[in-house]
């Protein structure tokens, strides 16, 4: 009997747990049940890829950097990288500012409609704590973001998970790395690669447990859902935010089809469980180990490619989030602002949300507080603020979950053209879980 593609069960998975969140939450008690005996093990799942992130991003770029034997072409993957990077986000966010000045989605909102939203949201806990972090981030000086790039202890950016720093870790010692001579380096590489073999293996274990887990994690979205009718008056933008996405999704398929020479659908077919797994933890952060995994085994890209070009994206490379800070801050003020859409307005939406994308923790709605960033840059009224964030944050969550699969597929993107363009890109090699398990068991 022919053996069901991951991503097959994952998806069989999603729809099961969407079915039984809608069940949950007609029954009596429902939403108990799933919140203290089915989501937990969502969270078991997200534990276990978080765990292995760092190990894998240190593995996995110090070994990368150190097979280059040569620093300058340190220099050149970098900049093509972050060169690629900056370009697409530029096309997100034109593709996004297009999308909402067409449909123009907020005219005409009734104003009952606002009223309740406002009403409902405008002193939530979510949209008072995404105001403060936001309030927090401007606060600090001009070059803290370059400030916080380097570590003073390592071992706790380790344990935050501070993916910047311990890319600057992992980079520092791979120069140095590459400066002591092969001689002395190898030891040390021999183990860096040896880890990053143990830990690719862990995710093939971990994601044997994948199709149950985001059976969990989206009934546990499901039961979220608390206004129908809210959700339905929003829909309209809500289109506008997904039918971005679509395009930018499209627009990689062309890059991977025209540059990489190789099959839209078949790139697809190799991507769609880091996808489905962007799509039911909404963390690109989260997501990375699976994405690191199947562009590497999966896609055919070198692991000096991959290691570098995936950690990085995963925190500067924001297109999905990008595409729906300009949608996002068209709209709110479409209702509610309207005086404010410029030209010279949304110019400056482009740069900011092109800067603060940079910015954007590969976390859950971390695009909503830049979104906030983004706003203040026009000089949106602080007043108007907390209502603008009502105004979407009833849709915020499934919206995260569709940006960041765009995430995760533009980071995909372009690791195949940075290889591509390297002459790193050969073809693939997948591996199993039990290659070599007769061997022990």
């Amino acid at each position: 009997m022919k053996k069901i593609a991951l991503h097959w069960k994952i998806i069989i998975g999603m729809v099961l747990g969407i079915i039984f969140g809608f069940i949950m939450n007609t029954v009596d008690g429902g939403k108990g049940f799933v919140a203290d005996w089915v989501a937990p093990f969502g969270t078991i799942f997200i534990n276990l890829l978080k765990l292995i992130a760092v190990p894998l991003i240190l593995a996995s770029l110090i070994k990368g950097i150190s097979d280059l034997k040569d620093i300058s072409k340190i220099k050149s993957m970098g900049l093509r990288t972050i060169g690629i990077y900056v370009a697409t986000t530029l096309v997100a966010i034109v593709i996004g500012l297009s999308i909402v000045n067409i449909v123009k989605p907020g005219k005409g909102m009734p104003q009952d409609t606002i009223e309740k939203i406002k009403l409902k949201y405008e002193n939530d806990a979510g949209v008072t704590d995404k105001l403060m972090k936001a309030s927090a981030q401007k606060e600090a000086g001009p070059l803290q973001a370059l400030v916080d790039i380097f570590p003073s202890n390592i071992f706790k950016s380790f344990a935050e998970a501070s993916m910047l720093q311990v890319i600057f870790f992992a980079i520092f010692v791979g120069i140095c790395l590459l400066l002591i001579g092969d001689k002395k380096a190898k030891p040390l590489i021999d183990f860096f690669d040896s880890l990053n073999e143990v830990v690719m293996k862990m995710v093939d274990l971990i994601m044997l447990f994948a199709p149950y887990a985001v059976f969990a994690l989206l009934a546990n979205v499901i039961i979220a859902f608390d206004d129908v009718e809210i959700l339905i008056k929003l829909l309209y933008y809500a289109f506008c935010v997904v039918g971005g996405l679509i395009l930018m999704i499209g627009f990689y398929l062309i890059l991977v089809s025209v540059y990489t020479k190789k099959s839209p659908m078949w790139f697809l077919q190799q991507i769609s469980p880091a996808q489905l797994l962007a799509f039911s933890t909404s963390s690109s952060a989260a997501t990375l180990p699976v994405t690191m995994e199947r562009v590497e085994e999966h896609l055919g890209v070198d692991k000096e490619v991959s290691g570098f070009v995936l950690p990085v994206g995963a925190t500067v490379n924001m297109d999905g989030t990008s595409l729906y800070q300009g949608i996002a801050a068209v709209f709110i003020m479409q209702v509610i602002w309207p005086e404010g859409l410029t030209f010279t307005n949304q110019l400056v939406i482009v740069l900011t949300a092109l800067l603060a994308s940079i910015g954007s923790a590969a976390v859950p709605s971390a695009g909503m507080v830049m979104l906030v960033i983004v706003l203040e840059s026009i000089g949106f009224p602080a007043e108007l603020l907390p209502i603008g964030l009502a105004l979407i944050f009833a849709v915020d969550r499934p919206l995260d979950m569709c940006r960041t699969v765009v995430n995760v597929t533009g980071d995909a993107t372009v690791s195949m053209i940075v290889a591509k363009s390297l002459g790193k890109l050969h073809d693939p090699k997948p591996k199993e879980w039990d290659d070599n398990y007769e061997d022990v068991k």
